[in-house]
């Protein structure tokens, strides 16, 4: 078992700190969410004062935080953790964040001959919760050897993208997809059921054919299809529209740099955008199809 140190408890680095504890790793955790930590401590970690605290003396270190410049401050400059750490460490950022800064911090890390992986989930806070979450792995393969060792006791599937960066670029591709074949199905989905169509039914019927994907067969954004689905819980959050906003502004960011001229994906982040705005940010992102029904066309 590893000595990990856990930065960052929210709704996806609780649960996922969470499993690490109950696989029999010794976790020490840091938050600035003093009831996050307590959580923890109840379940068997050891709380840190401070990040620098956390990371003494582990193996591993995995962050999960809400954006790059958290990332860059905690790891980067004269009082980053990169600097306190020493070689034999792997460092594991599971933050969903921009590919620039993830390759700075990568680099930063190789300079100093430390192991650093960008490691973006996907699967959602029930997947977090259940140790299924699927890792999408920048970095190079004997840290990738090393971060396996760890990761598979908090996902299902995980992959090796490429280098430093690599992660978040397959995640923001992952996740402009999603929301692309989201806001299809609801189409797909409301268009039936304007024209008289059970949307169970329709649902049925095109997961038998070629129009079936994730989000009809795991994820029903209809109301009543499925009983598991956040649609049938007045779309209580699942993934909330503002993390898919911000994973679209990342996946935009993406686009422009490669400059590809990723239409439907704009088209997505723009409908995402409006659904937002309109005060749905809280709520699932599936609830996009509530937009289609409240807006009727000219």
């Amino acid at each position: 078992m590893a000595a990990v140190a856990f930065i960052g408890l929210g709704n996806m680095g609780g649960p996922m700190a969470s499993n690490l504890i109950n696989a029999g790793h010794a976790v020490v955790v840091f938050d600035l969410s003093q009831a996050a930590c307590d959580r923890l401590q109840v379940q068997g970690a050891s709380v840190a004062g401070s990040a620098v605290e956390a990371v003494a003396r582990v193996d591993y270190v995995i962050s999960m935080l809400p954006a790059g410049k958290h990332v860059a401050e905690i790891y980067l400059g004269d009082n980053g953790l990169l600097s306190t750490l020493g070689a034999s460490v792997t460092v594991l950022d599971c933050s969903t964040i921009d590919a620039a800064t993830a390759r700075r911090v990568g680099e930063a890390a190789a300079e100093l001959g430390i192991g650093f992986m960008d490691a973006p989930v996907s699967g959602g806070v029930a997947a977090a919760a259940a140790g299924t979450l699927a890792f999408m792995c920048g970095g190079g393969a004997d840290t990738f050897e090393k971060a396996r060792v760890i990761l598979k006791d908090v996902g299902k599937n995980i992959f090796h993208a490429g280098p430093a960066g690599a992660g978040q670029v397959a995640k923001g591709c992952n996740n402009m997809l999603l929301a692309i074949h989201m806001i299809g199905t609801c189409e797909a989905l409301e268009m039936g059921a304007r024209n008289g169509l059970d949307p169970k039914i329709l649902s049925e019927i095109m997961l038998a054919s070629s129009a079936r994907n994730w989000s009809l067969e795991v994820y029903n954004p209809y109301p009543g299809v499925m009983d598991t689905a956040p649609a049938s819980d007045d779309y209580q959050p699942g993934f909330m529209v503002d993390l898919m906003v911000k994973d679209l502004g990342l996946a935009m960011e993406i686009a422009q740099q490669c400059d590809i001229d990723n239409a439907m994906g704009q088209l997505a982040a723009e409908l995402y955008g409006q659904h937002q705005r309109s005060g749905n940010g809280k709520r699932d992102f599936s609830s996009i199809l509530q937009k289609l029904q409240n807006e009727v066309a000219p």
